[in-house]
């Protein structure tokens, strides 16, 4: 057995996956997720903001004493979109060094989409693919297509956290900005439509705190439930309906949601879009919704 901790650093989240590793099988001993928002203002200025910096440290202060407790044998951290980005992300580095004693990883698009396909397709029946994995993040999306393994991905720039900023600046956001993100969203597909050949899958995978929120919200479950939403099913019509909703809503109504955690408020409308387009222009009849994804494939890189 190997216990082994995973830190996915994300564009707006800083995650924590402590597991057991024993003859192929994972055993969670602690999950944790913090909204940190390490890619405020990166597609505006190029830059980690010195307040992004400093919550990330934070929580990554923390994280590293539950590892100490939980007696952890392996460690690997990751940053992905924000920090690829980033003109100083030196000093995003000098921080990570300082407070966990080695340097996190910047990984490529093409990593990072490689680290979530395994994780999210690791326990599915490769008789249900060809697997199309969407991974809604922050500041990225990746589309990965295969089955055993990766044949074909793209990271494009259309994130939650990148939409909000850029265009959805109202509360709720006007017709005209939703339908400038949806053009940027479009833009993306069309680069992804050269790479990576969507219409060879048979099940579409959805990832990340964007996809399984409106699931929760599909579900109508009355507090977040990770067991209740993995390998759930969402429609194209729950889809849109959902997306459509949280559009609609003005902030206030969207943190009263009970299934919605505080950090996502602001960026949920424009990571439902994301899904929503993704689910029309590529004709979708259903997601399947998974709660693996980056942080266990991480964690599987570690086995061994």
């Amino acid at each position: 057995m190997t216990r082994v901790a995973a830190l996915d650093c994300g564009t707006n989240s800083l995650r924590l996956l402590v597991t057991d590793l024993v003859d192929g099988q994972q055993s969670d001993v602690h999950r944790e997720m913090r909204v940190v928002r390490l890619g405020e203002g990166v597609d505006r200025t190029g830059s980690l903001a010195p307040q992004a910096i400093a919550r990330t440290r934070d929580a990554l202060v923390d994280y590293a004493a539950t590892c100490g407790e939980l007696g952890v044998e392996r460690t690997r951290m990751v940053a992905t979109s924000a920090t690829r980005d980033a003109a100083n992300r030196d000093d995003f580095h000098t921080m990570v060094l300082d407070v966990l004693g080695s340097e996190p990883e910047v990984i490529s698009g093409d990593e990072e989409a490689a680290l979530s396909f395994a994780g999210a397709t690791r326990a599915l029946d490769p008789a249900d693919g060809p697997f199309l994995v969407m991974d809604i993040g922050g500041g990225s999306t990746e589309l990965v297509l295969g089955t055993d393994a990766v044949t074909a991905a793209l990271s494009v720039d259309v994130g939650c956290v990148r939409l909000t900023e850029r265009h959805l600046r109202d509360d709720p956001p006007t017709t005209a900005q939703v339908a400038a993100a949806e053009r940027d969203i479009d833009d993306a597909l069309e680069q992804v439509r050269k790479v990576v050949p969507v219409e060879q899958a048979r099940t579409a995978v959805g990832l990340a705190g964007s996809v399984t929120t409106v699931a929760a919200l599909a579900l109508a479950l009355p507090a977040y439930n990770r067991d209740a939403i993995h390998l759930s099913r969402l429609s194209a019509g729950d889809v849109r309906r959902v997306s459509t909703d949280l559009l609609a809503m003005t902030h206030g109504v969207r943190a009263a949601l009970p299934v919605m955690h505080p950090g996502r408020v602001d960026v949920i409308g424009a990571g439902a879009l994301i899904l929503r387009t993704l689910v029309d222009r590529l004709a979708l009849s259903e997601v399947l919704v998974s709660e693996a994804d980056i942080l266990d494939g991480i964690a599987w890189s570690l086995d061994g």
